[in-house]
């Protein structure tokens, strides 16, 4: 690969303590940063690299993205027969499971692409993806790691396991998940990473619970598992099994520093030493909670014990920067009181704890920030503030000022995907218009299955 020298830019380096260097430069080589420093002496210590003019833009790490859906990307626009949804195991019952049972295998494929899309546009490099298509199971995570690999960026894949579709389709899931841990190891892609995908307590026997961990062992793996995203979650934890859902998976023997638990907006206080106990990640998704109107999680109190909470956003696009901003302001709007969730904090999630998710699934190729070593995983960002901007104050500085439409550039592994706003890995044009030929179909089978 040739080496890339990209100068003339303000980077920002997202270590810890932050850096923001100004006119500097940095040099790709094999897919990770090189040599960074000002952009004189690079141009002249690397007179043969290809070089990318950053025009005074920042420079900065790719975004990256702890929990989504790929395969609800033709939900958009789409109307849900009958009555709106009235609570949140509604909208399970009659969007989310009606859906997913409506994907093709083409379908599986092309909802990645579109999503992949999106999140290059916006700037995201690497995304941890939860799949579900209960009638395209077998082989699905490969047509989203084609999509993956195409497009150019990084995700870690799993299939949601579940009882709602019968034990066959539970074992169906079950074995997909094994198929694909054992695949990303065959493909030996910088691009690729597995997890044990599971959907949530409310849907899981403890009989298929233990077949998961059964199966995972000598693995290398955890789980990826949404907790108590809703109070329904907790009550059928409490009534089917005398416990409520962190103790429960605790017990089970799914939680630990490799397991991902999403949401956890109705944990309690002893729920919570179990995740800080056991190592577990959690991730939280502030749009999608304010969407599905299930609360706001925990999060400080979280973070003050010393859980990884780390950012995703649900399938509801790949603007983490709008996940940012919400993530800041709908806990001060709950609680009434604009002292809470402090902008580090968010930042704390957003860049430090995703970086370290990633590096879970990549331990040999540092994510999330831009030193010698770390992965080329860099975005250029067309922000010319008109205040100070220090490491200090960033975060403040991306939440009320940074737009996603803002990015003009995004790099994976020192290729380049996008270039001033031009899409260089993915056909936009032909991927969303044979997009929405397909959703025409997923939308028709969809109401069959409604009514």
């Amino acid at each position: 690969m040739t080496d890339l020298l990209i100068h003339n830019g303000r980077v920002v380096t997202w270590t810890d303590p932050n850096e923001i260097l100004d006119n500097s430069a940095l040099l790709a080589r094999d897919g990770r940063i090189h040599d960074i420093g000002p952009s004189a002496a690079l141009r002249e210590r690397y007179p043969d690299a290809e070089t990318l003019d950053a025009r005074g833009q920042l420079v900065m790490p790719g975004n990256i993205c702890a929990h989504t859906h790929f395969y609800g990307a033709f939900a958009r626009g789409m109307a849900i027969p009958g009555p709106a949804p009235k609570d949140f195991p509604d909208i399970l019952e009659r969007l989310w499971w009606r859906l997913d049972r409506a994907l093709l295998d083409v379908d599986v494929a092309y909802s990645a692409l579109v999503s992949l899309v999106d999140a290059i546009k916006h700037g995201t490099t690497t995304l941890v993806d939860h799949h579900a298509s209960p009638n395209a199971i077998d082989s699905s995570l490969d047509q989203i790691a084609d999509a993956v690999e195409q497009a150019g960026v990084r995700a870690a894949l799993c299939y949601e396991v579940t009882d709602r579709n019968g034990p066959e389709g539970a074992q169906a899931g079950i074995s997909e998940n094994v198929r694909f841990l054992h695949a990303v190891r065959e493909r030996a892609s910088d691009h690729l990473a597995a997890t044990f995908g599971l959907h949530a307590s409310l849907s899981l026997s403890d009989r298929t619970l233990e077949k998961c961990v059964a199966a995972a062992q000598g693995l290398d793996t955890g789980f990826h598992i949404h907790v108590a995203e809703h109070e329904a979650d907790e009550y059928d934890s409490r009534e089917q099994h005398g416990r409520r859902v962190v103790d429960r998976l605790a017990a089970l023997g799914i939680l630990g520093p490799r397991s991902i638990v999403a949401h956890c907006v109705h944990i309690d206080g002893r729920e919570m030493a179990l995740l800080r106990e056991t190592g577990t990640w959690v991730t939280h998704q502030p749009r999608s909670n304010m969407n599905n109107a299930v609360g706001a999680a925990p999060v400080e109190s979280m973070l003050r014990l010393g859980i990884p909470v780390c950012l995703g956003n649900d399938g509801m696009g790949n603007a983490m920067w709008a996940e940012w901003k919400e993530a800041y302001f709908m806990h001060k709007q709950a609680h009434r009181d604009p002292r809470r969730m402090n902008g580090m904090d968010v930042a704390q999630m957003a860049v430090y704890n995703n970086a370290a998710l990633a590096r879970m699934f990549w331990p040999d190729l540092p994510l999330g920030q831009l030193v010698p070593g770390a992965a080329a995983d860099v975005i250029f960002v067309d922000y010319h503030p008109i205040t100070p901007l220090t490491a200090g104050n960033l975060p403040w500085h991306l939440i009320f000022g940074f737009e996603s439409s803002m990015v003009t550039t995004t790099i994976a592994g020192g290729r380049v995907l996008m270039r001033d706003r031009e899409l260089l890995t993915l056909d936009e044009e032909a991927i969303t218009a044979r997009s929405r030929e397909l959703a025409v179909k997923v939308w028709r089978r969809f109401n069959e299955l409604s009514n």
